[in-house]
């Protein structure tokens, strides 16, 4: 599958990467799908180029030799929403935590495999899609259909009878799909800035809200576990 950006134009991925062989191995397995390839080994390099040259998606390391990438994201975010995927050695929770709550779209800790990094960067290309369709958009994910405007969901056609709250978790899910969402970020704007860390509350909601609209809880279809960071709202069944 070819990367494209829209009216037949290839999309460009800024490559934020100091390590020469992982930029080699990033072009090369970027380029063969057809995506065009900045790159920039530095973070203020980095800012610089997405501000002159604004590419449509951007890969991040985190251990960059200047700047922290949670940096980069947070002044990127300052002024830019092109989707943002960080790739890094760092696979501690709270590293993730971090650079999601910074405005990342995505992460991926190294060693990692090119198919999983594509898929990666097709569903930061939709939710910045999504980030431009109308704020009562209709959402469907396989059977499961989330109307914002009416706040009303369907499983299968049928309605599934949700609280507010509940609604509340899935619409900000809906919101952003393919993307983890952190617990806090959750909390903050479900429940409040008070509720922040108050972890157990938001999974017990969420425990309630899958026996609604997963049709075995413990093997969900829809909204996924990310342990010790978030979850994350399913977006790529098969059309």
């Amino acid at each position: 599958m070819s990367a494209d950006a829209g009216a037949g134009h290839p999309a460009s991925v800024l490559v934020i990467e100091d390590e020469q062989e992982i930029v080699r191995f990033l072009r090369a397995a970027l380029t063969a799908v057809g995506y065009v390839v900045q790159v920039a080994g530095t973070g203020a390099d980095g800012l610089r180029e997405a501000a002159t040259r604004p590419p449509d998606l951007v890969i991040l390391d985190l251990g960059l030799p200047d700047l922290d990438g949670t940096e980069v994201t947070r002044r990127l975010r300052e002024w830019s929403r092109v989707p943002i995927v960080v790739l890094s050695a760092r696979g501690q929770e709270r590293d993730k935590v971090e650079a999601l709550d910074a405005g990342a779209d995505d992460y991926l800790t190294k060693p990692f495999a090119v198919g999983e990094l594509l898929a990666r960067l097709r569903v930061a290309a939709r939710h910045a899609l999504h980030d431009h369709a109308a704020a009562d958009a209709v959402v469907v994910v396989g059977e499961l259909s989330i109307d914002r405007a009416r706040h009303e969901v369907t499983l299968a056609g049928e309605p599934a009878h949700l609280t507010p709250t509940e609604f509340k978790l899935l619409a900000v899910l809906a919101r952003n799909p393919g993307r983890v969402v952190t617990h806090d970020q959750l909390l903050r704007e479900v429940w409040g800035p008070g509720y922040v860390r108050q972890h157990h509350v938001l999974r017990v909601h969420m425990g309630n809200l899958r026996h609604k609209i997963e049709p075995v809880p413990s093997r969900p279809r829809y909204v996924f576990s990310e342990p010790g960071v978030g979850y994350r709202l399913r977006d790529d069944f098969p059309d």
